[in-house]
């Protein structure tokens, strides 16, 4: 019995000596490679990380992801509430925001028919990602809501006075205004901007602007991978004194791409009258929200929840 059970315990222990070798040439499962991102792709979580190193001298230039695009940009705040003059408050009476009547029951132009939304609500409402490109005599600033671009003049001219006026010489109010900038220092451009076509609202609101409010931008380049904006606004005919729009963080973009993001009149129609106007307005307001961009998307996801604002841009969050 016991010649039995040692046999047994020597043919084991061969047996174990011999799959040991073996067993060590056996290939170890690879680690799963990533895949690589394709350079056609928009990824609104890829931002780089750390602060990249110093900021170059006097460039903003390159693609940046923003609040309203990316949950990996933090949002930002310090925005104030305007105090009315009379002639505000009259103009406010006629205003219905989406926030707290609804898309059934707005009037925002944006919400209620795709017209565009303007500056500045193009930056502090949407708050998405935008390019920024330097040129000779101007900065040319692109939108991903809307594929539309701003040009800040830096040749040394002065802000247009005389906009909306009867006269020949007089210059219409635009959708983005008339803009010029010049650098403070190294790291900040500081832009100041007229001439705001009065049908567009300057928040979501419907905070209203005439064709001589000034909204002032300061634009900080903290680093290489870090950038704030903060946005003020004057004009003595509607508010009581300049008021702010907030800060907001922008985080770079390593691959510099940016999707389409637009309002499509025809999706916007549809979701109206089949949906947001027969749902009729809200039962309740909700406080007001100030600047800092939106929270849960922007605009797009309260004022067109059923596409309309997005488009084949709505890819975006994927």
């Amino acid at each position: 019995m016991r010649k039995a059970l040692l046999g047994a315990a020597l043919s084991m222990a061969a047996a174990l000596l011999l799959s040991s070798p073996a067993m060590a040439q056996t290939p170890q499962a690879k680690p799963q490679q990533t895949q690589a991102k394709s350079p056609w792709k928009y990824y609104p979580t890829d931002v780089a990380p750390g602060d990249g190193g110093p900021a170059p001298k006097r460039d903003l230039s390159g693609t940046w992801n923003g609040p309203g695009s990316s949950p990996a940009v933090p949002r930002g705040g310090g925005a104030e509430r305007p105090q009315f003059t009379p002639l505000a408050q009259k103009m406010m009476e006629d205003r219905k925001p989406v926030g707290k009547f609804g898309p059934g029951a707005t009037n925002d132009p944006g919400s209620k028919y795709c017209d565009p939304i303007g500056f500045p609500q193009n930056i502090t409402t949407e708050g998405r990602a935008l390019s920024i490109a330097t040129m000779p005599n101007r900065v040319v600033i692109l939108y991903q809501f809307g594929q539309v671009w701003r040009e800040v003049w830096t040749d040394g001219r002065a802000l247009p006075t005389n906009v909306g006026g009867d006269d020949k010489d007089s210059l219409d109010p635009t959708f983005e205004g008339y803009s010029v900038g010049h650098w403070e220092d190294d790291y900040n451009f500081v832009v100041d901007t007229t001439g705001l076509d009065e049908r567009t609202w300057s928040d979501r609101n419907g905070t209203p602007h005439t064709p001589s409010t000034i909204v002032h931008e300061r634009w900080t380049r903290v680093d290489h991978n870090n950038m704030k904006l903060t946005v003020t606004i004057e004009d003595p005919k509607l508010y009581v004194k300049p008021y702010s729009l907030g800060t907001l963080n922008y985080k770079w973009n390593p691959n510099q791409k940016m999707n389409e993001w637009f309002c499509v009149p025809s999706e916007t129609m549809k979701y109206v009258s089949e949906q947001a106007e027969p749902a009729g307005s809200f039962p309740d307001a909700p406080a007001a929200r100030y600047g800092g961009g939106e929270a849960g998307g922007g605009a797009a996801s309260q004022g067109n929840a059923g596409g309309g604002r997005g488009g084949r841009g709505g890819r975006a969050a994927q």
